[in-house]
């Protein structure tokens, strides 16, 4: 590349902020970051990342070559990496920065930039491989799969997407596997145990919920000490007439499809040895299979049927949440963890390749062609007919990812028969069935192809002499609206 026709002052490019960035959130929420872990920000700007940590206890130093120059980066377990690669016009500067970036990290680079998305907010023209802004700065904006599969070229492993724009390198196989550990498998709660009556209570509720006993490792430091005076055998025999066996037998269930969803994600993300496995699916792997192998062989069978249009119709067709349309399956949050796990492992897959975006309410999984779309409708409990707020989409084929914001809008796509997104037994389920049930006797269905978008709804809400108060249908009070 040529040099520059500009002075470029980077430093223009370095915001304010009143909160953590996106990425330093992110790692945080997913416990990538805690009191005991060291973190640099390197280029951390006016060092707003670096504050929000320390106030928050964390171990944090921030490093940038104009604000915070003084002294040399140091070596820490997580390396922020935050808003840098995308302000680098020069290629070669880009890829040097990362590889120090990853130099530095001892357990996990967090890497995120700005997207293309953003384009219509970056004011500029063209330039080598990026924008030239009308500040005189530059950026080079990043789709999320270019993002993931540039920070695995450079640092030479397989990476994740965190969120959208936010890509995690871990050193290890372990590290990165006990991250998929914890987005993947249900949380086991241990009870609190103050003496051995107790313990012994928390490893029932336990087997039940996992079904099968668990190794002292498992548990928490003070309920191992409380229960080592006892043989494991022991342990069993008590276990074994306290449980209820079908309780066991549904966390048997529950555990062995969980432990062939990681497995298949595993193998979607690059699958590791038998050692590297966190010790609790190492566990699940010998109660709940023959062998490791055969484990594996029965996830590979599931990751294969995500190309079969015809079982991902039928697995959708029987899934006992969500609603089903001539295209795909929309499925609330709260109830993504019931659908059948080959329909889990799609959506896993699609949020490796792109990540999950942070705020979302529906996924909408299609059923011809592989994509997935995240939909955040941000007032879906109190609004009795939610407003797309946007739409992050990425197409399993091409990696091709979409971001649609409808918050400028002035006739928002909604929903009606919120329902239909619910798992059947959830607490809102009847009012909201209560509502769909009182608009269709109100005749305010009859034209469903006005009714998708808010003025459409208003419209027939006004030719049924109706309106919304709450999750009612009453009366409309102007009479002259009335039918």
């Amino acid at each position: 590349m040529s040099s520059p026709l500009w002075d470029s002052d980077r430093r223009l490019t370095a915001i304010g902020r009143t909160r953590l960035s996106v990425a330093a959130r992110q790692a945080v929420v997913d416990g990538q970051i805690s009191s005991s872990t060291t973190v640099l920000d390197y280029g951390s700007g006016r060092g707003d990342d670096v504050r929000g940590l320390c106030e928050m206890g964390f171990q944090v130093q921030g490093w940038d070559p104009f604000y915070a120059p003084d002294q040399e980066p140091w070596p820490a377990e997580v390396v922020l990496l935050t808003y840098v690669l995308n302000v680098i016009e020069d290629p070669t500067e880009r890829r040097q920065s990362l590889t120090r970036a990853w130099e530095l990290a001892e357990r996990l680079l967090v890497v995120s930039t700005r997207l293309t998305w953003e384009r219509s907010k970056v004011r500029g023209q063209q330039y080598e491989d990026g924008v030239l802004t009308s500040r005189r700065t530059f950026q080079h904006l990043f789709s999320p799969a270019e993002l993931r599969s540039y920070v695995q070229e450079v640092s030479g492993i397989q990476c994740v997407s965190a969120a959208p724009g936010v890509v995690y390198a871990f050193r290890s196989d372990k590290a990165r596997l006990r991250y998929f550990a914890n987005k993947i498998l249900p949380r086991t709660a241990w009870l609190s145990s103050a003496d051995t009556g107790s313990a012994i209570a928390a490893v029932v509720e336990y087997a039940e919920q996992r079904g099968r006993l668990p190794w002292l490792e498992e548990m928490p430091t003070e309920m191992a000490r409380l229960l080592t005076h006892l043989q494991r055998s022991e342990l069993q025999k008590i276990v074994r007439r306290s449980v209820v066996p079908e309780r066991l037998e549904a966390g048997s269930r529950t555990s062995t499809l969980s432990t062939l969803l990681f497995l298949a994600v595993e193998l979607f993300n690059g699958r590791g040895p038998f050692g590297s496995l966190p010790l609790s699916i190492q566990l699940d792997v010998r109660a709940f299979f023959s062998s490791y192998k055969e484990a594996c062989r029965r996830a590979d069978r599931l990751l294969l049927k995500l190309r079969d249009d015809s079982y991902v119709l039928g697995a959708m067709r029987a899934s006992a949440v969500g609603k089903v349309t001539p295209s795909a399956l929309y499925v609330h949050r709260r109830a993504v963890d019931r659908m059948p796990i080959v329909l889990r492992l799609y959506e896993h897959c699609a949020s490796i390749a792109a990540g999950r975006p942070e705020l979302w309410s529906v996924v909408k999984l299609r059923h011809q062609g592989r994509a997935v779309s995240w939909l955040d409708y941000p007032n879906f409990d109190h609004d009795p007919h939610p407003r797309l707020n946007s739409s992050y989409s990425v197409d399993l084929t091409t990696l091709n990812v979409s971001y649609v914001s409808y918050t400028e809008s002035s006739n928002r796509p909604l929903l009606h028969r919120k329902h239909e997104f619910l798992a059947p037994d959830d607490p809102d389920a009847p009012k909201y069935r209560r509502l769909t049930q009182s608009e269709l006797r109100a005749g305010l269905y009859q034209n469903p192809h006005l009714i998708s978008s808010e003025d459409g709804w208003e419209a027939e809400l006004v030719r049924c002499g109706r309106e919304l108060r709450g999750h009612r249908l009453v009366r409309r009070k102007d009479l002259g609206q009335n039918r």
